[in-house]
Formats: C-alpha cells, structure tokens, sequence
C-alpha cells in the first residue's frame, strides 16, 4: 500500500530493453536507502515496481509486458525523473489516500495555467475511466495524492501547491505528457458495486 505522498523524484540512470520486457536503475536519494531490500515494494510515477538489485544507490527494477502497457513508465529515457514513494508501513501517517500502486490508464496533460502561487493542470482520461471521477474525489496522478477541482465531461483539473510543484514531477508536466492515474480505490468500489446491483435488478 501507499499513500501518495511522494517522497522524491530520481533520476533513471540505465534502461536494459528486451522483447516485451524493460529494466531500469534508478538513483536513489540516501534517505530512501535505510532498510532498502531485494523484493521492496517501491511506487515509481505510482506504478508499484520490486526492487530487483542494489548497488550502492543505485537500485534496479523489472517491469513487465502489462505494466509497459499500461504505464507510461515504458516512455522512460536515461535522464528522466520519476517521482517515488516506499510502501508504507503500518503505523504510518497517511497524509494522502490509500492507494495500491495499480496504474488503471495513462491519461494526457490537456492544459496547464501557471499563477503566481498555483498551478492548475487539465488532464483527459479515457471515457471508461470518468465514471470514477468527481469534483473534490481523490485521484492518484503519477502517484501523487491530489484532490479533483473540477470535473468537465472526461477532463477533470487539479491545483498544485509550490510544495507539490517542488517535490514531484508535476512542476514540469506540460501539455501533450502522459500521466500514470489510478482512481480512488473506495470510489471505484463504491460505483462498481452499484453498477451490479443496478444491472441485477434489470
């Protein structure tokens, strides 16, 4: 489990491409390293990965057929920072929302409008996707806890803080990027089961 509170952005120092497979080293920050062992769970852009090697800081990761699909961790160059988070513990202060690290969908950056302490940004998510979408509903965008402004047909806004601009990858997300997202668990409960209790009636 994790909480959306992303702890760092880290540079990808090597990616190893094969057929329908990927592994890549990150370099980790020495306050992410304590107790650090092969099989961690680790959250990058939200996207929870195990921790394979670690050499030095330097830690790698395997990422699967579904999941370079499925994310746009595939989309990753050496050079490129990924925002991430360790899993939680128990006993941990839960300063976002709980969230399992299973990416649903990459969604597009449509609009972003900077201010002088605010960042608004715009993102379209697939049709499938907006039923779990709700003005003030919690949504984890590249494993960043954020709560939803405003909801326009399938676009949907959230608001940045300078805090979360300084310590994740929000700061420099601009229009045509792909975000990792990953609805609210409890909401998409919630709809899910209505929906088979709507349908069993009918």
């Amino acid at each position: 489990m994790f909480t959306g509170i992303v702890q760092a952005t880290a540079t990808v120092t090597d990616i190893v491409k094969k057929t329908d497979f990927q592994s890549h080293a990150v370099a980790f920050p020495d306050e992410m390293l304590s107790g650090l062992s092969l099989g961690a769970s680790v959250a990058h852009n939200g996207c929870c990965l195990t921790v394979t090697k670690v050499d030095g800081n330097i830690v790698w990761f395997d990422l699967m057929q579904a999941t370079l699909k499925l994310t746009n961790l595939g989309l990753l160059v050496e050079g490129d920072k990924v925002n991430l988070e360790r899993a939680a513990k128990f006993g941990d202060e839960i300063g976002g929302h709980s969230m399992s690290g299973h990416i649903m969908c990459v969604a597009d950056v449509v609009d972003v409008i900077d201010s002088e302490n605010n960042r608004q940004v715009w993102i379209e998510v697939p049709a499938n996707i907006t039923k779990y979408v709700f003005d003030k509903g919690y949504i984890g965008i590249d494993g960043i806890s954020l709560t939803i402004g405003e909801v326009r047909e399938n676009r949907f806004c959230v608001n940045l803080i300078p805090e979360t601009l300084q310590r994740t990858n929000m700061g420099w997300r601009k229009v045509g990027d792909k975000v990792n997202i990953e609805v609210d668990p409890q909401t998409q409960a919630v709809v899910d089961t209505v929906e088979r209790v709507l349908a069993a009636k009918q």
